[in-house]
Order: structure tokens, then C-alpha cells, then sequence
């Protein structure tokens, strides 16, 4: 029988990346029967560049977030999956997703997309994916392509 994941973590963020791994994780899901959460960080360091914090602008990502998670859930539905769940947070991605999401939701698979960083930004930040892989709890799976 081999390897089966029964909860699926599935990170997004709006890039086409994390779109990827959304239409891999639907794969994936429906091979394993698996339960899917989808989990959306607000990332808080792009407001801390915003003299004084703007309520809009948090409330615009919210609203994002809400309208990105709902068309995800629809197609998971149109897919044949019907536990699907989502999670919108705000935080830090790299450390919510593996050290809280995958714990609360007691992920055996996460999947994320490889995110776009500069080699400068790399260096400093270290991208999201890497920080998952590093402190996740059980196996990661980063989509660097298109699903054919």
C-alpha cells in the first residue's frame, strides 16, 4: 500500500506558485483520501514598513486572503474533495505554518510553493519554503512546477 497522508497542509500566498502546489496538493488529496487545510499568512512585515499601521491595508489583504481561499475551496470542491478547510492568520509564514498550522491541524504532508526571493533576499531571509522544510514536523513537498 505504501505511504498515505491523511491531512494535507497546503500553503498559499496569491503567487502562481502557491497555485501549483494548490492544483498538487487537490492530486495528491484525492489519491489519499486525504483532509485539506488550506492556510494563508498575512505576512505582518509588509505593514511594518507603513509609518503608521493602516487599518486598510490589513483589511485589504484580509479581503484578498478571503477571496483567494474561497475560489480555492470551490475548486477543491469541483474536484471531489469534500474536507476542505481554510486557516487566514497574520504573522510570520516561515514560522506559523511549520512550528503552529501543522501542529494544530497534525499535518503529515505540507506543501508550499518555491517562492520567488532574490538571491540578496535569500540570504538574509532565507525564503519561506526553506524555513518550512527546516522546521516542519513531517514531510514538505516544494512545487517548483506547473502541474501537467
Amino acid at each position: 500500500m505504501g505511504l498515505t497522508y491523511k491531512n494535507i497542509l497546503v500553503a498559499v500566498d496569491g503567487s502562481k506558485e502557491a497555485e501549483w502546489a494548490f492544483k498538487k496538493s487537490i492530486e495528491i488529496a484525492k489519491r489519499n483520501q486525504a483532509k485539506l487545510l488550506l492556510a494563508h499568512i498575512i505576512d505582518t512585515r509588509t505593514f511594518a514598513t507603513v509609518e503608521t499601521y493602516d487599518r486598510t491595508i490589513a483589511e485589504r489583504a484580509n479581503q484578498f486572503a478571503e477571496e483567494l481561499m474561497n475560489r480555492y475551496i470551490a475548486l477543491a470542491h469541483s474536484a471531489g474533495i469534500t474536507d476542505v478547510k481554510y486557516e487566514i492568520d497574520y504573522g510570520s509564514p516561515k514560522i506559523k505554518i511549520p512550528k503552529e498550522v501543522a501542529k494544530q491541524f497534525k499535518a503529515d504532508l505540507i506543501i508550499c510553493g518555491a517562492t520567488g526571493l532574490n538571491m540578496v533576499e535569500r540570504l538574509f531571509i532565507g525564503s519561506v519554503s526553506e524555513n518550512i522544510t527546516r522546521h516542519a514536523p513531517c514531510d514538505v513537498l516544494v512545487v517548483r512546477t506547473e502541474k501537467d
